[in-house]
């Protein structure tokens, strides 16, 4: 586990220094010894968002809510991804989802 926590750290690090690929190797890298390492799959998706690519995002999003689905900050986490993702691409399957999510986090949505 030493290992993982390694690779989770030099993640981080990397997309502090804004090297976003880097960070992104590491995290698969880290995904290939355990790929139900929600943090992983967190970090992933905040990384592929940066890099404007928000199928990726939105995937390792739902990737860590499958892996944790009553995690209330994993279900708050998606839902922002997707509204990030409709935000920057206007494609309304996203407001859906992300009320889908906000309705199990909180009750009947608000946007």
């Amino acid at each position: 586990m030493s290992e993982i926590i390694e690779l989770e750290n030099q993640a981080d690090a990397l997309r502090d220094e804004g090297k976003y690929d880097e960070a992104i190797a590491k995290l698969q890298e880290l995904l290939k010894q355990d790929p139900k390492f929600v943090r992983a799959h967190l970090g992933l998706s905040v990384l592929y968002h940066l890099t404007n690519d928000y199928e990726k995002s939105v995937q390792h999003g739902e990737q860590a809510n499958e892996l944790e689905p009553n995690d209330p900050f994993n279900i708050a986490a998606l839902s922002v991804t997707y509204q990030r993702a409709l935000a920057a691409t206007g494609d309304m399957k996203y407001k859906e989802k992300a009320e889908e999510m906000l309705f199990r986090n909180h009750g009947t949505p608000n946007m």
